[in-house]
């Protein structure tokens, strides 16, 4: 029986007035039920009980009896209950120390969205129609679904910039494994150049953010000038939402094709493992990372590797790959951010994202081949223990 990979297909959608008033009222009620299940379970975890998913269940159905959360009952079940299931896995991601503990959602910040499985939805005739809805959504077919596949779940959103957005989770047949082929490449990530790859190749830094900082800085002078709680600011703080929608389009945009175009071309990739949520907090240069969005890419070269069979390889932090000398190996002292060129004690001339790229590629390749990676070597030969490797394959 052939596994396929489960993958979402996003598209925009025009709802009527009735469908985004309902859309609207199931966004709250998720939120509602989302936070009075987190702070029961607050309240119990200080009791020094536990609440799992049956029990959260049982209290919204209590809940939906009482008189004041009678509304509730107004919109479809489904999604309710899906959202005590992201909490029941917000939890668990928790306590095995992969995240924060959950946080309330908020109605201006968090994300609004509700989820509707199989039992809540039909599709037919590429026309998709909810739960408590009279007629089909209005979609944007950008793109057609795989031929054959029915969606599971369908995920309906609205964004800060008012734009909606439903995302249909299916079985792909078209995502295959690559032909196997013996390329390689190191990628040394950066701020003048987004990449540099270990074949000498730089790739441009677009600074997305920057081309819209002007705009962006007017707009957001006219929203902090209106009245809160107007309906002007409310015009004026959409205006600011779509640029900053419109930059996280287009940085997303190019981060898929750019990643998909590595992917093709090689079977083994290696990048750095690098802490972005600690070195943003150089206040001189994290507007510049966050606008590199490094932790984006990494995301998106590593399911696509999985999904194509290649290799991503992460070498380790510490990993002294721009003061190590590809060419002989010895390791300069010091390295500051200023010095893009220099030159080593055995005559090469280093440009200094190329030559981490290099020593990325050596450390990746030697730990897939050995099991450890290039050593951190000191002036002499010798040096320290082997630098700590990850290796993300896709399972057979």
């Amino acid at each position: 029986m052939a596994i396929y990979v489960k993958r979402a297909f996003k598209y925009r959608f025009c709802p009527t007035d009735a469908q985004a008033a309902e859309l609207s009222r199931t966004f709250g009620c998720v939120r509602k039920v989302y936070n009075m299940a987190l702070a029961a379970r607050t309240e119990a975890w200080a009791r020094h009980e536990r609440v799992n998913y049956n029990q959260s269940s049982a209290m919204l159905t209590a809940w939906k009896k009482t008189e004041e959360l009678a509304f509730l009952n107004e919109v479809s079940s489904v999604p309710l209950q899906q959202t005590l299931r992201h909490l029941q896995g917000a939890f668990a991601n928790f306590f095995s120390k992969r995240a924060r503990y959950p946080r309330f959602k908020s109605k201006r910040k968090s994300r609004a969205s509700a989820e509707y499985t199989s039992s809540a939805f039909t599709f037919r005739d590429g026309r998709l129609k909810l739960a408590k809805m009279a007629g089909p959504l209005d979609i944007v077919w950008s793109r057609p679904l795989p031929e054959g596949s029915v969606p599971t779940t369908v995920t309906v959103s609205r964004d800060a910039a008012g734009r909606w957005f439903v995302s249909m989770l299916c079985d792909d047949p078209t995502v295959k494994p690559l032909a196997a082929t013996d390329a390689a490449v190191g990628i040394d990530v950066g701020l003048d150049h987004l990449l540099a790859l270990s074949t000498g190749e730089k790739i441009a830094n677009p600074r997305h953010e920057r081309r819209d900082s002007a705009r962006l800085a007017t707009a957001q002078r006219h929203c902090a000038r209106k009245e809160k709680g107007s309906a002007n600011r409310e015009k004026a703080r959409r205006k600011v939402a779509r640029i900053h929608a419109r930059i996280t389009d287009r940085r997303r945009d190019g981060l898929h094709k750019l990643t998909t175009r590595l992917v093709r071309e090689n079977q083994t990739l290696v990048i750095e493992d690098l802490t972005v949520r600690n070195m943003v907090r150089n206040r001189k240069l994290a507007r510049a990372m966050s606008d590199a969005a490094w932790a984006e890419f990494r995301s998106l070269l590593e399911y696509k590797a999985a999904w194509y069979g290649r290799d991503v390889v992460v070498v380790d932090r510490f990993f002294p790959s721009s003061k190590l000398c590809s060419h002989c190996g010895a390791l300069q002292d010091r390295m500051p951010l200023n010095v893009r060129t220099w030159t080593c004690d055995c005559g090469t001339v280093h440009d200094r994202d190329v030559n981490a790229a290099k020593n990325l590629l050596a450390a990746g390749l030697a730990a897939s081949v050995c099991g450890a990676g290039v050593r951190p070597q000191r002036r002499t030969p010798g040096g320290q223990s082997a630098t700590k490797q990850k290796i993300s394959r896709r399972e057979p």
